[in-house]
């Protein structure tokens, strides 16, 4: 089938997609396995391939996302429960002043996101957020967006994240330029995006904090709270595992760390899955045995906090389920081959090319490595200087971040946890994540025009 076909196919798939979900109300679940069945078969996917493809892609997701929201909300509620998110944002509050609050919260989210993947990040946060939302009032979104947008900008344009780390190999850039330079550039673009954008869109739609996550109503003022200095301590106790598994790997790559017996076993406790398993055994004893929670109440509290998330991590998992329907079909390659042929600027076309693959594909990962390796050639013979080339890289994350919709896992990920429904989620995040990759895709070309 030709490119012209395929991609025909994959925007009349997405539309027909919007209409049941937006128009019809048909559940997200079932719309995004249909839709997912029809776009196999329209692409002419062989029958006896399509559950493959179709089950390959929900696994995929799924093995990502369900035990870090699994593992992130019996956290969320542990620390809710024991009164340590309450004490918590008072401190914050106390320090940065309740008219700050939503500053605080992304300027924490921005330390955090540097070493730690978005959707583990994302769910550490939650509960702080939350806490604060319901004591100040005014909607959750105007505390969850900025925080959101500036974990999604450090992941987007900083390595260590995988996106990033692909496009610095790919275009042969330098990972301490693109690192430092990312830094001055994702600073600005979080607060003139996610910061302003998400306070003023906050005032504008009001929605009352969600039970989903925490497993049950808000718990109320506990009598005795933790200290704020513990539950900081637990919430870096998964980022340092992260970080440091993450500096290993990072040293063995570049040479500076010998290979060591001892190195793959420090990395698994690292993984975040496991950093995050490890985080909740700790605070089930610090937050719970150790102030007097018995076992019975322990087991009941993560049990109850479990059963509300089935539909966030089923709904995450059908869309990558369509996201990977998308990439086994061809429709990446036939965009990718199209976009090649593209007569403009470079820099210019290493957003275009990743934004539109973005779009198309719903994987910020998959759209990098795609645009990187589809422009390498092209970025080699321009003969860049290295901030020009960190420049560029930067350039081709922004694109990658645009235009999150029903094909993006974060979408659906970001919209159920905070209890919007899609139109909302458009007007949220999907305006969030075009507007980083826009500004970001500015600062980088003026850096890059800089460096000429």
């Amino acid at each position: 089938m030709g490119a012209p076909a395929l991609l025909g196919i994959a925007a009349a798939a997405i539309a027909l997609l919007l209409v049941l979900i937006v128009r019809f109300k048909v559940h997200p679940l079932l719309a995004l396995v249909g839709i997912s069945v029809a776009t196999a078969f329209a692409t002419g996917i062989p029958a006896d391939a399509v559950v493959d493809v179709l089950t390959s892609g929900f696994a995929d997701t799924m093995g990502e996302v369900a035990l870090l929201v699994g593992l992130g909300a019996m956290f969320a509620r542990i620390v809710e429960t024991s009164g340590g998110a309450q004490a918590l944002s008072d401190a914050l509050i106390r320090g940065f002043g309740e008219h700050r609050a939503p500053l605080a919260l992304g300027v924490a989210a921005l330390l955090f996101g540097f070493p730690i993947f978005f959707d583990a990040a994302f769910m550490v946060m939650l509960p702080i957020v939350f806490t604060v939302a319901r004591r100040l009032g005014g909607g959750v979104l105007i505390y969850a967006l900025p925080a959101a947008g500036a974990l999604s900008t450090m992941h987007v344009l900083l390595p260590p994240h995988p996106g990033a780390v692909a496009a610095t190999v790919l275009l042969g850039a330098d990972v301490g330029l693109v690192i430092l330079l990312g830094i001055v550039v994702a600073v600005p673009t979080w607060y003139l995006s996610s910061y302003l954008y998400g306070r003023w869109i906050g005032r504008r739609i009001r929605l009352p904090v969600p039970d989903l996550l925490s497993g049950g109503p808000d718990t109320g003022q506990q009598p005795d709270p933790p200290r704020p200095r513990t539950v900081l301590a637990l919430l870096l106790l998964p980022l340092v595992l992260i970080f440091a598994n993450t500096g290993l790997s990072t040293a063995v790559d570049t040479g500076a760390l010998g290979e060591a017996a001892w190195i793959p076993v420090v990395q698994v406790f690292g993984e975040p899955p496991i950093a995050l398993l490890i985080t909740v055994a700790v605070a089930m004893h610090v937050l719970g045995t150790r102030r007097g929670r018995t076992r019975q109440f322990l087991d009941d509290l993560l049990d109850n906090a479990l059963k509300p998330i089935a539909p966030v991590v089923l709904i995450t998992g059908a869309g990558g389920m369509f996201g990977g329907v998308l990439l086994a079909s061809g429709i990446g390659d036939a965009l990718a081959g199209t976009l090649g042929t593209i007569g403009l600027p470079l820099i210019v076309s290493t957003f275009l090319v990743a934004a539109i693959l973005r779009v198309s594909l719903g994987t910020a990962t998959v759209a990098i490595t795609t645009s990187a390796g589809l422009l390498g050639a092209a970025v080699a013979q321009a003969d860049l200087n290295p901030v020009q080339n960190a420049a560029v890289v930067l350039a081709l994350a922004g694109g990658s971040s645009v235009l999150s919709h029903v094909n993006d896992a974060s979408f659906w990920m970001i919209g159920r946890l905070l209890g919007m429904d899609v139109p909302t989620t458009f007007k949220t995040w999907t305006v969030i994540k075009t507007l980083v990759g826009v500004v970001a895709f500015g600062f980088a070309s003026l850096l890059f025009a800089l460096a000429s």
